[in-house]
């Protein structure tokens, strides 16, 4: 078991008023297994998952459950420091609409660059980072690491079977298809090889030969990376 929720309840505020809307899910994930969470819209599916992650505004929300699991570890009482190192490493989110995902104002390559150079920074140590400040050949130390982080971007673009690697690297969002924008997502979600993978309604806006492709795309790479994957929809034919 990777991933093991019991009791999870969430209360929203409304009028001053807190209001119990998920009352009380359990599951579980296994490694290399997908679990299905289906629902229809506003029953609470991407909800709880951001639950999960902490994700949801605190000043408007209340999290609670008994544990949460990840790799026999609770982690439903980490702060945000903590926490941020659980996400993206531990786990990855695939959100429901690449349109608006990803930003327009960048370039896909950079924007996938940037994720990982973030969970680099996130790793070190205090005592890596002052060691840099120091180090008086930092600004070819940042040129060697932005080479190897598109070297990086390049190796999960073609991982998700996008073509033309190279080209997409320097593509703004708007000049990519929809199944090509999902696989940019797909490609950043995997940047730290996550051991769960939540992927939410993933297909939603996408045509329905574009769908099996992306989801035939995700139980490949699910296979080969082992991931136990979390698959939230409303349709139950996908």
């Amino acid at each position: 078991t990777l991933l093991k929720v019991n009791n999870l309840r969430i209360d929203f505020c409304r009028d001053n008023k807190w209001q119990e809307t998920v009352h009380g899910i359990d599951f579980e994930v296994f490694e290399g297994k997908t679990l299905g969470i289906v629902g229809e819209s506003g029953s609470g599916k991407s909800v709880s998952n951001l639950a999960m992650m902490q994700l949801l505004n605190r000043r408007m929300s209340r999290i609670s459950a008994d544990s949460i699991l990840l790799e026999d570890k609770d982690i439903s009482k980490l702060n945000d420091n903590e926490m941020t190192e659980i996400r993206g490493k531990k786990i990855a989110m695939i959100f429901q609409e690449p349109m608006t995902s990803l930003n327009p104002v960048f370039k896909c390559g950079f924007q996938v660059m940037e994720a990982i150079n973030l969970r680099q920074e996130v790793y070190k140590t205090t005592s890596q980072r002052v060691e840099e400040q120091r180090h008086k050949g930092a600004k070819a130390q940042s040129q060697c690491q932005s080479s190897t982080a598109k070297e990086k971007v390049l190796e999960l673009f073609r991982k998700v079977m996008l073509p033309n690697p190279e080209v997409i690297f320097d593509k703004y969002p708007h000049e990519l298809s929809g199944g090509q924008k999902q696989r940019v997502m797909i490609a950043m979600a995997l940047v730290s090889n996550p051991k769960v993978l939540i992927a939410d309604e993933p297909t939603t806006a996408l045509d329905v030969t574009v769908q099996k492709e992306i989801l035939k795309l995700l139980k490949d790479l699910q296979s080969e990376n082992g991931m136990g994957m979390i698959f939230i929809t409303h349709d139950l034919g996908v």
